[in-house]
């Protein structure tokens, strides 16, 4: 009876904008990896704030749980529905409202996508540089803390979100930050809604830093005799100083799946695939650099790629790595790891886990953001072999508590949602419980997102 309460009200000042399609609640419950289908009750499309908060103050009048909806890139089942409800989809929410070239900072509507604010950039000489692979949403970025590729250079959406105007659980709208590249100014109100998942708000408008486009960029492959010899080779790297861009692993399993899906013919030993931005001279010192260090820890078979076709279909590879990866079982279904660790620990950190995989019988390819510690493996199963279900949970079980174990966390960059939900405790302790605290405080019906990242209610 509530939820038709809340559908009819919507339709007041929504009209067709609120629907209840079999299409649209199944797009709405599905996942990019293994989670089952969990649709929610209702799905919106608001063009306003204002038509936001009006969502949630009906939403809370009735305690009908309210989820946010970008484009559905999250891995961890953020965005799905386990309790019903209205999902509010922003895809009509994706105007970039400000540009401040001088300030060198924009403020747009979380609907906008991080392709799409790039594009519209080029001509100002600006560019956003979080790049999590997909193209996904810069609200949902926000949302879920992403990360990706360049985060070794130019940080996380932690560094690069200056203020966020919140709708929050009752109804009322917020603004916290400002354009001022720093503050004093009471609790980080922009930080604690960064990674909140929804659980505290739904983010109407966001002010992002930007970065200037570098005058040379250079992008390279290189092939390793093994991982421990890439991985060695990053430290060295990070400890000379050299900043680069981006530096990323892929191993001997990833480079086969790569090589068939896109045509490629990468060398069948694990490379690292790394970017410098700059001047043309730093570039060029940058890269010499590398190549030496490279070369003592036995890199090989350096392809080096200056023009932009050329860089784009490079990254283009590594992006679609987890595509190409899911292409050499098309039936399997994936689950997706992701754990971080202190850089001097990762390659033992790799080592153990391959080796795991490989005693268990489990097709896990390996790729990795490892200028910061952080990687991922596909973890390839039939979903009808209950053996198969078993040993891959308890394989992701095993590498959560071997990142525990060297002094890392659950997840560098994909989030908490459903899947890594069981471990918070573990990780955070009476943190975890702090957090729980702050939901309760800011959202007393637990309507926003229920059933993520934070303690479960009795």
């Amino acid at each position: 009876m509530a939820l038709q309460t809340v559908i009819t009200e919507l339709s007041t000042f929504l009209g067709q904008r609120v629907t209840r399609s079999k299409s649209d609640l199944e797009l709405h419950g599905r996942s990019e990896t293994h989670f089952p289908l969990m649709p929610p009750d209702a799905v919106a499309y608001p063009e306003s704030t204002e038509e936001v908060a009006r969502i949630v103050r009906c939403c809370a009048q009735h305690r009908v749980p309210v989820i946010g909806w970008g484009v559905g890139t999250s891995l961890e089942g953020q965005a799905q529905s386990p309790q019903g409800g209205v999902c509010v989809d922003f895809s009509r929410m994706n105007r970039i409202l400000e540009v401040h070239q001088a300030d060198m900072d924009v403020t747009l509507q979380p609907g906008v996508t991080r392709e799409a604010l790039n594009e519209d950039l080029r001509a100002t000489g600006l560019f956003f540089p979080v790049d999590p692979g997909a193209n996904a949403t810069l609200g949902g970025m926000a949302a879920t803390r992403a990360s990706g590729t360049t985060a070794v250079r130019y940080g996380t959406m932690r560094q690069n979100v200056l203020a966020l105007e919140v709708v929050t659980a009752s109804g009322e709208t917020i603004r916290t930050g400002s354009r001022a590249r720093k503050s004093s100014s009471g609790y980080d109100l922009t930080g604690l809604f960064v990674g909140s998942e929804g659980t505290l708000g739904l983010i109407t408008e966001l002010t992002l830093r930007l970065q200037g486009r570098p005058e040379a960029v250079a992008s390279a492959v290189c092939a390793f005799p093994g991982v421990k010899n890439a991985v060695a080779a990053v430290i060295d790297t990070i400890q000379v100083g050299l900043p680069m861009a981006r530096i990323e692993l892929v191993d001997v399993a990833s480079v086969k799946a790569v090589n068939a899906y896109s045509g490629s013919e990468l060398a069948e030993a694990p490379h690292l695939l790394l970017e410098f931005h700059g001047s043309e001279a730093s570039v060029a010192e940058q890269s010499e650099t590398f190549g030496a260090i490279a070369e003592t820890h036995g890199g090989a078979g350096f392809e080096w790629a200056t023009k932009a076709e050329d860089r784009t279909a490079l990254w283009a590879m590594r992006h679609n790595a987890y595509h190409a990866i899911k292409a050499t079982r098309p039936d399997a279904k994936v689950l997706v790891t992701d754990i971080c660790v202190p850089i001097s620990t990762l390659a033992q950190v790799i080592e153990e886990t391959r080796m795991d995989l490989e005693e268990a019988g489990i097709h896990g390819p390996i790729v990795g953001h490892v200028g910061d510690g952080n990687f991922h493996t596909s973890l390839m199963f039939d979903e009808g072999d209950k053996d198969q279900v078993k040993a891959v949970k308890a394989a992701s079980h095993r590498m959560v508590e071997r990142a525990l174990a060297f002094g890392g966390t659950v997840t560098g960059e994909h989030g908490v949602g459903l899947g890594k939900l069981s471990y918070m405790d573990e990780e955070h302790g009476a943190g975890w419980a702090m957090m729980g605290s702050i939901k309760q405080a800011l959202d007393p019906d637990n309507i926003m997102n229920p059933g993520k990242l934070v303690p479960p209610r009795n």
